[in-house]
């Protein structure tokens, strides 16, 4: 095969018998009669050409197919070969898919589609706008499955925005002098309640080793990991008021003297003095 540049675009001209694989995305083949098949990957065939036949083998994938009058294409899988059949000399266009399960889809949307079992003999005509599958390339297991058959032309997608690379360097030092000289915000004295109550975790741990010499890498202990856990401990009650009014001085009262008490009628001597007087009382007494 030869590749071909135009306009910045790269084609690839197809020889008979090339192999084709489509490994993602779609892929665009221009016939040179007219018409294009369109390839939904991940797709893998092949490609013949004899005069005025176009032969594709099929070995998984799904191709969409449209053909004017020329040339005469033909799709072959392991057990079932697909060949469209023109309507009043009108264009074809079908959509045969094989997946790796081995059930076959096939959608006539312009013309009609003749499938054949290679090992039987046994053929069917599929009608314009007929939509079948077939599993394990048996012509008894066809069945009536609308869009499950899909692979359409999409459109070239928006490329996406440029990633943009920044590479970090040294700040010089007239860069660090107008650092240094800028002012710096004044921060509040009252932190929010945000931002007081919420704790604040840090995680220490050994440095990470690298051995290219080594088969196996070191592994550290995670028990030497450690979580750190800060928060500012507040108390449970806090009281906040103000005292409206003027203050109130009470008046200073002296204390109540003691009562005087006459030293002729001090209790202790009035009781020793009776003491000595009954014993002498007493002591003369003509009763003693």
């Amino acid at each position: 095969m030869s590749v071909d540049s135009t306009n910045g675009q790269f084609r690839t001209i197809l020889r008979s018998g090339s192999d084709v694989q489509v490994k993602s995305g779609q892929a665009h083949i221009d016939l040179v009669e007219g018409g294009n098949i369109t390839i939904c990957g991940p797709a893998h065939f092949s490609v013949l050409k004899s005069g005025g036949a176009l032969t594709i083998a099929l070995d998984s994938g799904t191709i969409h197919a449209h053909v004017d009058a020329q040339p005469a294409l033909t799709i072959y899988t392991a057990q079932i070969q697909a060949h469209p059949v023109p309507i009043g000399g009108g264009a074809q266009d079908t959509l045969v898919g094989l997946d790796a399960a081995g059930t076959m889809c096939i959608r006539a949307n312009k013309g009609a589609v003749r499938i054949e079992q290679q090992l039987t003999g046994q053929s069917l005509l599929i009608p314009q706008n007929g939509d079948v599958s077939i599993a394990n390339g048996q012509l008894e297991s066809l069945q009536t499955t609308a869009g499950h058959c899909a692979c359409e032309l999409q459109l070239t997608a928006k490329p996406a925005d440029p990633v943009i690379t920044e590479v970090s360097t040294l700040a010089s030092t007239d860069e660090l002098k107008k650092k240094a000289a800028a002012p710096k915000p004044v921060k509040s004295a009252t932190a929010s309640p945000t931002e007081s109550s919420e704790p604040v975790y840090q995680v220490f741990m050994p440095p990470l080793q690298y051995d290219a010499k080594a088969r196996v890498q070191q592994e550290y202990d995670p028990k030497l990991i450690m979580l750190v856990r800060r928060a500012r401990v507040r108390p449970t009650l806090i009281f906040q008021g103000k005292v409206e009014g003027e203050s109130v001085v009470a008046e200073s009262v002296p204390p109540p003297a003691p009562p005087r008490v006459d030293e002729a009628k001090k209790p202790d001597e009035a009781t020793t003095w009776n003491r000595v007087r009954t014993f002498f009382h007493k002591l003369w007494s003509p009763s003693s």
